[in-house]
């Protein structure tokens, strides 16, 4: 997400598959405890950023067997300038020793001040506003809203599919001081269009050269299967267009699927 033309905010996100942890009981709780450290280097190999963090996981000792097909998902927001850097994460369980490591390619866009721009496209399983004191602060925390992503970009129909994406460098007519902005929504499956729905810049109730497009879409609105989201905005004024896309996968729920094997069994 763009901060300025020169600094980049860059969410760092890891999720850690709970059956993968080791856990010791004590007092009827069931705790895993891991260390974290990351390190951003430049292609020259220079340290640009690191951190480190301390990350629990407690569940109480009845309800541990069935967390075991969940995540634990940690984020830190990082300011970058942008380039291309090496990425490279490693975490510890310190019950039993073992080591995961990541490492990755991260390339941080320049977002030009003259030119109609985006952050990226993300797709989470809760979206929230925070309050007044919670601003900019905390994990998942961008801005007055808390988005936690959904990495596997996998839902049930019981989750709610949350949507969230910046626009930049909008035109605000020098009359009017408000943009001429349209935001046009499509979910598709295959070649077939399944949701469409187009927002201005008035819609979405924010007038000036920056924009938030946020949205909750229920899962069981869509039928189980592989989905595109692409939302398309438009300057009017400029006659600049910016599009993201984002690819997602709708579930059968557990009671579903129990339905459907108990169906074949007879």
């Amino acid at each position: 997400l763009r901060i300025t033309s020169d600094t980049v905010l860059v969410p760092i996100a890891v999720q850690i598959p709970v059956r993968q942890l080791s856990f010791q009981e004590k007092d009827g709780v069931d705790s895993a405890k891991m260390d974290l450290f990351a390190q951003i280097t430049s292609l020259s190999g220079r340290v640009v950023q690191t951190f480190e963090d301390t990350l629990a996981a407690d569940f109480p000792a009845s309800l541990l067997q069935q967390s075991l097909g969940t995540s634990r998902i940690y984020q830190k927001a990082v300011p970058l300038s942008p380039g291309l850097y090496r990425l490279d994460i490693v975490i510890k369980d310190v019950n039993s020793g073992n080591v995961g490591v990541v490492n990755a390619r991260l390339p941080v866009p320049r977002f030009e001040d003259d030119q109609l721009s985006s952050s990226s496209l993300i797709l989470a399983d809760n979206i929230q506003r925070v309050s007044m004191k919670d601003i900019g602060l905390g994990q998942f925390v961008l801005g007055d809203v808390k988005v936690q992503p959904k990495l596997d970009q996998t839902f049930t129909p019981n989750d709610s599919m949350g949507v969230f994406l910046q626009v930049y460098n909008l035109k605000v007519d020098d009359t009017t001081h408000k943009n001429n902005l349209s935001v046009d929504v499509k979910v598709t499956q295959g070649q077939q269009t399944v949701a469409h729905v187009e927002k201005t810049g008035e819609d979405l109730k924010q007038t000036g050269d920056q924009i938030t497009y946020q949205q909750v879409i229920p899962a069981k609105a869509l039928a189980p299967g592989k989905y595109k989201l692409e939302i398309q905005a438009t300057d009017h004024l400029t006659k600049q267009t910016v599009t993201r896309t984002a690819n997602f996968t709708i579930t059968p729920s557990a009671e579903t699927s129990t339905a459907a094997n108990t169906a074949t069994g007879r």
